[in-house]
């Protein structure tokens, strides 16, 4: 009889002792936080072309992660500007809304429990006069009406 020598095999048979090689993804590659490799799948599975190059998905990540950053310090600030500490939909609208360029990329876009901006129509606010010409309120301080003085 052979005694037979089993050799012990860690994951995906790799030998015991030797060290699990760390995995690098193309997002560290890239330098990014969003998902390279979702989101060429997702590019892939989406059918938008017949064929989708090995830069595409890196750029598009880059692309998105830039957004993300951006909307997000504007909804921070807009977020502290109002004394709260949590981002919330109001927060994500006003900073969309009051930058320009934002604006225009989303100016078809409903945010859920958003509201709207602030605004009051210059035609509906009271007319600024003078007030040298405006008459006093309390009517001791009038002067008397013409009509009355020539009646007395």
């Amino acid at each position: 009889m052979e005694t037979v020598t089993k050799v012990k095999k860690g994951a995906a048979g790799r030998k015991a002792g030797s060290a699990k090689k760390k995995s690098v993804t193309r997002s560290i590659k890239a330098g990014l936080q969003f998902p390279v490799g979702r989101i060429g799948r997702y590019l892939k599975k989406g059918r938008y072309a017949q064929r989708v190059g090995s830069g595409a998905p890196v750029y598009l990540a880059a692309v998105l992660e830039y957004l993300a950053a951006e909307v997000l310090e504007l909804a921070g600030n807009a977020a502290r500007d109002n004394k709260k500490n949590r981002i919330v939909p109001r927060h994500l609208l006003l900073a969309i809304r009051n930058d320009e360029e934002l604006g225009k990329l989303l100016g078809g876009v409903t945010i859920a429990y958003g509201g709207v901006l602030p605004n009051i129509n210059p035609i509906l606010l009271p007319k600024k006069t003078d007030k040298a010409a405006k008459e006093p309120k309390s009517p001791s301080k009038a002067a008397k009406s013409p009509k009355k003085a020539v009646a007395a």
